[in-house]
């Protein structure tokens, strides 16, 4: 694959902490780390709120995962925004309804999503400036690992969808097992129900003829009796 390398401008890396310096000035132990590792840390400054966006989304490009921009919080007067979140696309999950039980056999309940927790969230401060001020980096899915400094959209857009993919038929294994056990459990429920029946069936025919063996005359008298003795 050939390997693509973004050029677009990175702002944030002059803007970043203090004010940018003049050229030639040496770099403070936090400049170094910021610049070597490119990592998001709590107190982290940024000059614009689309600042924070394109390093977390720069981030992202390089650990292995695509950038969600979530939720903000705006002033009520100005409608300003004053917080914003950024997190991982596979934050959102949900459950399978299924039931519980099924005679003995308890029904698995599959996941759709990860629930990822990753995110970063930004703050705006007095300054006009917007801090970091609450970081998590584990991720609760694999990452998309990439063979270069970077990964390009599209590349990495495939990988996700081969990795659901794989989870979609794991997911689909499991719905056929329970399938394959809901069939047996149908079937020996079938029988059951078919022998309850047979019997009832054996027993009306015993019955019906014990019935045709009484002669007519002992049918009539001993109705004849039990209309004498209802009459009394």
């Amino acid at each position: 694959m050939e390997r693509r390398f973004d050029r677009r401008p990175r702002p944030w890396l002059g803007l970043i902490g203090n004010d940018p310096k003049s050229p030639g000035a040496p770099e403070t132990s936090v400049e170094r780390d910021v610049n070597a590792v490119g990592e998001p840390y709590v107190g982290m400054e940024f000059e614009s709120e689309d600042a924070a966006k394109e390093f977390y989304e720069d981030y992202a490009r390089r650990v292995g995962f695509i950038m969600r921009i979530g939720q903000c919080r705006r002033s009520h007067v100005e409608k300003r925004i004053l917080s914003r979140k950024l997190s991982c696309n596979k934050q959102g999950g949900r459950s399978l309804k299924a039931r519980d039980q099924v005679r003995s056999v308890r029904r698995p309940q599959p996941t759709t999503g990860e629930g990822c927790k990753a995110m970063m969230l930004v703050k705006l401060k007095k300054s006009g400036k917007w801090v970091i001020t609450r970081v998590v980096k584990d991720h609760t899915h694999p990452l998309i690992v990439s063979s270069g400094n970077s990964m390009d959209a599209k590349d990495m857009k495939i990988a996700e969808l081969t990795m659901d993919l794989e989870r979609e038929e794991q997911l689909c294994g499991q719905y056929r097992e329970l399938l394959l056990t809901l069939l047996n459990n149908v079937e020996e429920e079938t029988e059951h129900i078919a022998t309850k029946v047979r019997g009832v069936v054996n027993y009306v025919r015993e019955f019906e003829t014990q019935v045709e063996g009484i002669p007519e005359n002992q049918m009539e008298s001993s109705s004849r009796a039990s209309s004498k003795s209802n009459g009394d």
